[in-house]
């Protein structure tokens, strides 16, 4: 087998692979020993006919496509390292020549990476936020604890107010008619809590218990129901009873109840240590993502569309994966985000070329850096797959394909590069960010890999952003 780079136009390749009429033969030869048995000549038992009459009956041919099939994948595998080309996309192959006693010439058509010319990747000055957990903090925790661990307490002899919870019941019309999902019953509605359609949970305020009136709002035009959107309600409501929260007093008592500690003081340190771990690893986190979107800024590459939608798909199979651990189709999904898979897919392109842009980017720099992953620390990383399955490292390695130690040393040297990176940055302190999402103690934030660490996850930030607050309400009334 021989292999010819032909021409290479940007990110394109044309090549040819010549296969020796030998091999080629052979390959043939193995085809028709494979299907002689299926095949049936007259004049001859199924599976005894001779080859020469078999291909004078069906075509000299009637066995290169099989041949040919059998040897292309390790032939155009052979001919990428042999071109040194680092393909990003499936070929697209023809056959330039075949027959008896000839070379079989391939052509083929591929895309591979872009070359990356990055500007100034060691020396860059950032800022660092200050991530160290104040009191505060941990006060607002521990609030969030009280809160949780907080009872019900029944209320008759007075009206809703702001703060209470009202079981209620509700029927939503448009144009005097039901809509789907507009229904609950024995619904807890915290009033002012702003999870129903503007405007609704002000009009339960001074109603009584067992009270039956008439809400009446506008659904928001950005609504997530083409229908709805615009569009004036009224619900149908009654109040069905009253609850206020009654929080459990701040001391060691509490402290025994919600957690493994005797006296609320250790509480708090546990608190704290914790919130500090989780903001360490958001600090983490956060300076990867300056860094290699400094280090973007400047680089050169002409990003081929192909590496771009490959990691669209992943994102879109990497969502999947976390809405079915909630129990929600993707089909569910698009639909409370008011979406199609067209939609989807435009909205975290941007995020996903950022994402290409980041890998290559540390590609790059560990091959100027020549970083290199040592078999100690593709066994460290498999050593701690072999812990969380509870099994020996032996049997984790035979389950281990060739090309998924591959893709596991990529991933290494590529953290690599991204701490290089991190550690040959000047950082300077800034001022702490105030964050619209509180993490809790418990809740350390979930580490992304480099590859996917260069912006927030697409997905993830169009569902935050997204989210209406009347949805909630018709998913928990059907939930009931």
């Amino acid at each position: 087998m021989a292999a010819k780079l032909d021409n290479k136009e940007k990110n394109t390749v044309e090549f040819t692979i010549t296969v020796s009429a030998e091999e080629f033969a052979q390959a043939v030869d193995a085809a028709f020993r494979k299907n002689v048995k299926k095949i049936t000549v007259p004049g001859f038992r199924k599976g005894k006919a001779p080859r020469k009459l078999i291909e004078k009956t069906y075509g000299e041919g009637v066995f290169y496509e099989e041949a040919v099939d059998a040897l292309l994948p390790d032939a155009y595998e052979a001919a990428v390292k042999e071109m040194g080309i680092d393909p990003v996309d499936m070929p697209k192959i023809d056959i330039a020549d075949i027959g008896k006693d000839k070379d079989l010439v391939i052509k083929g058509t591929v895309t591979v990476k872009p070359e990356v010319k990055l500007g100034k990747y060691k020396g860059l000055k950032l800022d660092e936020v200050d991530h160290t957990v104040s009191a505060k903090e941990v006060n607002e925790e521990l609030a969030r604890r009280q809160e949780r661990n907080a009872r019900q307490v029944a209320v008759e002899d007075r009206k809703v107010k702001k703060g209470d919870i009202a079981n209620i019941n509700f029927e939503g019309f448009v144009d005097g008619k039901a809509f789907p999902g507009g229904k609950g019953e024995n619904y807890d509605l915290t009033i002012g809590s702003g999870s129903f359609i503007p405007g609704f949970e002000e009009q339960i305020v001074g109603k009584a218990i067992g009270e039956e009136f008439d809400v009446e709002v506008t659904f928001p035009e950005d609504y997530h129901a083409e229908e709805l959107k615009g569009k004036p309600a009224t619900f149908k409501t009654k109040v069905n009873s009253i609850f206020v929260k009654e929080l459990p007093a701040l001391d060691d008592e509490f402290a025994k109840d919600v957690s493994e500690f005797d006296t609320l003081a250790e509480l708090k340190k546990d608190i704290k240590k914790k919130l500090q771990e989780s903001a360490d690893a958001r600090a983490k986190q956060e300076k990867e993502n300056a860094a290699i979107d400094a280090v973007i800024e400047k680089m050169e590459a002409d990003i081929p569309d192909c590496m771009v939608d490959s990691r669209i798909e992943n994102t879109i199979r990497e969502n999947n994966a976390r809405m079915a651990q909630q129990g929600i189709s993707f089909e569910q999904y698009l639909g409370y985000m008011g979406t199609t898979v067209d939609q989807f897919k435009e909205q975290i392109r941007p995020n996903a070329e950022l994402q290409v842009k980041g890998t290559l980017a540390l590609e790059e720099i560990a091959k100027l850096e020549n970083l290199e992953v040592a078999e100690a620390e593709i066994d460290e990383q498999l050593t701690k797959m072999a812990d969380a399955y509870n099994m020996k490292l032996e049997e984790v390695k035979k389950f281990m394909r060739d090309e998924d130690i591959e893709s596991l040393k990529s991933d290494l040297k590529i953290q690599k590069a991204m701490d290089f990176l991190v550690e040959n940055t000047t950082w300077v302190k800034a001022e702490k960010k105030t964050t619209a999402k509180k993490e809790t103690a418990e809740e350390a934030p979930k580490k992304t890999t480099t590859k996917k660490s260069t912006t927030t996850k697409a997905a993830d930030k169009d569902a935050a952003e997204k989210k209406p607050a009347a949805k909630k309400t018709t998913k928990k009334a059907e939930d009931k």
